[in-house]
């Protein structure tokens, strides 16, 4: 009987989680969506990213947070193709450049990859570290392209910041 009494009295708040606050407004989906990616949550960055290209439409920083996702994913085709179009848009940031870069040096395109680098580093004025070592290791890279025997390298990539990418040789 004692432990029956424990649950007669229900709690202040009720049982059950809460409502939608009515006063409050909803927080920015980019926001949410960039730190989703800080948080490893690259699905439902996705999904944050796209509620809030509803309201805001496809602008660049939505283009570069869906592709940053997908690159976190592995999606490179995809991130690649949403990188492009952030590129293409007049507000594009370093970080789009950066990632597309990224992405073009995990399909091989060593060429193309240290170009992106270039624009993101010159787009940031050099003030990231990870995108100049990024374009370091790209021209290492293309230094080191030759036609003698094929040594195979093995890369890692690593997320530093909300959609910020560091590629890094593995010892």
């Amino acid at each position: 009987m004692a432990v029956l009494a424990g649950c007669a009295e229900p709690a202040p708040d009720g049982p059950y989680a809460p409502g939608l606050s009515q006063r409050g407004e909803a927080v920015d989906g980019a926001i949410v969506g960039h730190r989703l990616i800080r948080a490893g949550e690259y699905e439902m960055a996705i999904k944050a990213f796209s509620r809030a290209a509803l309201e805001q439409g496809m602008t660049a920083e939505i283009l570069t947070g869906l592709g940053s996702a997908n690159l976190g994913l592995r999606r490179l085709g995809q991130a690649e193709k949403l990188l492009r179009d952030a590129i293409a848009t007049d507000e594009a940031a370093p970080e789009a450049w950066n990632n597309l870069g990224v992405v073009l040096m995990e399909r091989g395109e060593t060429g193309e990859a240290s170009e992106m680098f270039r624009r993101a580093y010159a787009l940031d004025n050099g003030q990231s570290d990870s995108i100049r070592d990024n374009l370091r290791l790209a021209l290492a890279k293309l230094d080191e392209s030759g036609y003698g025997e094929q040594q195979e390298q093995d890369y890692k990539l690593i997320r530093r910041g909300s959609s910020d990418y560091l590629i890094r040789t593995i010892s």
